[in-house]
């Protein structure tokens, strides 16, 4: 691309506050960026920052041509209109997948950028050729609109029964149990253990807590598991891939390369 145009492309990254955890990440993606040839600019704002001043932020970057795709690490503080703030990114640069133009494109199977970390899922499970079509599909405590929610939604366009599990969810174990493919996104270390997996399931663990560890007990579920995804490791790099990879097709989409 940087040959045929001229241009290498760009991925900008706002970051408030100063979260070690998000610190953490956007560097990782930052470095990953570099590693790859793709450009990255950083807007560093104060913990103090209000929605206006978020949005104002990124409105720029949404009319900056040099700017080919845009992340807004979250969460960005309670005080913040986290939606405001997604929905002012360009739908061209939304390469995060946060928007509810993307998500609407998810939902009816219709072009436009997956949630990263969900369509990283999928290309992990079409890597190891697990076939979806007709397989109960369960996504626990998965109500997130950027993780949860958009991963049923991608696993459903894929012929998979799916459900969603929650913070009130009764008897969550006996559903789990159910599940041929388990996706876990509870945020709490080890919440789910192998006597709440299916003999032979396949387990994605989506969590990353403190310590280096999931949101499912590897030693235990392992011993029941088909396929099961490791923390560190597994879900987190796909993640960051996905988002480089649509960054560079966002590039392409405004440089009109074919």
């Amino acid at each position: 691309m940087r040959r045929r145009t001229g241009t290498a492309p760009c991925l900008a990254t706002v970051l408030v506050g100063e979260d070690p955890a998000s610190v953490t990440y956007v560097r990782m993606k930052r470095n990953r960026c570099e590693q790859a040839g793709i450009r990255s600019r950083h807007v560093a704002l104060p913990a103090s920052t209000t929605t206006d001043d978020l949005v104002g932020a990124i409105t720029a970057l949404s009319r900056d041509p040099e700017v080919h795709g845009i992340l807004l690490q979250h969460p960005v503080g309670a005080h913040i209109d986290e939606r405001a703030a997604f929905e002012a990114i360009a739908p061209e640069k939304d390469v995060d997948g946060v928007t509810m133009r993307s998500f609407a494109a998810m939902g009816f199977g219709l072009p436009g950028f997956v949630s990263c970390t969900p369509g990283g899922i999928l290309r992990l499970l079409d890597e190891y050729r697990v076939d979806l079509a007709g397989k109960h599909a369960v996504v626990v405590v998965g109500r997130s609109p950027i993780l949860g929610r958009p991963a049923g939604l991608l696993l459903l366009g894929r012929d998979a029964t799916v459900t969603y599990c929650h913070s009130r969810t009764t008897d969550l174990s006996a559903i789990t149990r159910e599940a041929d493919i388990l996706v876990a996104a509870v945020g709490r270390p080890r919440f789910l253990s192998g006597a709440d997996i299916k003999p032979g399931a396949v387990v994605v663990d989506a969590g990353h807590n403190p310590g280096n560890v999931g949101d499912v007990d590897f030693a235990s579920a392992r011993e029941r598991a088909s396929l099961i995804t490791p923390v560190p490791g597994g879900v987190g790099p796909m993640t960051i891939a996905v988002l480089l990879a649509q960054t560079v097709e966002a590039a392409t989409g405004q440089l009109g390369v074919r």
